[in-house]
């Protein structure tokens, strides 16, 4: 199979526009992933999907990442004089990254036999602008897992078939997998609540007594 980089280069070629990043990986697999923006993310993996060298017919899983916000360290060049003479100086300076969602397809082909080639969309924020294009009309066997990623994370897929909680029920507040989640301290869905539930939920009736 071709490398991540020879399916971008021909990527760049085949769809005019479309911005796509290599995103490195520093863990034992080293598996690398292609970063691609949501507007030409449905014709990217269109193109995935039907080239024929390629032909990555088979989608075998998605998953969500939250990344909150966090402050990450850039490295700067800058000239200065010292004495009258110009040098040049790196710098290390603070930089703020903010928070967004992922969702990553994991594809193979099963006619080729051949893959992974891993797919990342990524969203604005986490907050109002948390859309991304579903890829269930190219890969029917994503529509469960985006519904799992929306249910757990709160990702909107646009254009997806039939997008609803599938974990929690309908009335569930927030998104249980995000990083920030704070769990409730009433456990009013624990019928038998024992162990740490239990404590909590004797705090929690505690509170509620206090005039």
């Amino acid at each position: 199979m071709e490398t991540l980089d020879q399916i971008k280069s021909r990527l760049t070629h085949a769809l005019l526009g479309a911005r796509l990043e290599i995103v490195p990986n520093e863990s034992p697999s080293s598996q690398r992933s292609l970063l691609v923006d949501s507007e030409h993310a449905r014709a990217v993996a269109q193109w995935l999907r039907d080239d024929p060298e390629l032909c990555l017919d088979y989608c075998s899983n998605v998953t969500g990442v939250d990344w909150l916000e966090a402050v990450g360290k850039t490295k700067i060049k800058k000239t200065v004089v010292v004495d009258g003479v110009e040098k040049e100086l790196e710098e290390t300076v603070d930089s703020l990254r903010s928070g967004y969602l992922e969702a990553v397809y994991h594809l193979f082909s099963m006619a080729k036999k051949h893959g992974p080639v891993i797919l990342r969309l990524r969203t604005e924020n986490r907050t109002d602008k948390n859309h991304l294009p579903s890829l269930t009309p190219v890969w029917h066997g994503c529509e469960f897992q985006e519904r799992e990623i929306f249910d757990l994370y709160g990702v909107v897929f646009d254009g997806h078939p039939d997008l609803r909680r599938i974990l929690m029920w309908d009335g569930f507040k927030d998104h249980p997998m995000r990083k920030d989640y704070v769990e409730p301290d009433d456990y009013e869905y624990e019928p038998t609540p024992h162990d740490a539930v239990l404590e909590k939920a004797k705090k929690h009736q505690a509170q509620e007594a206090k005039p």
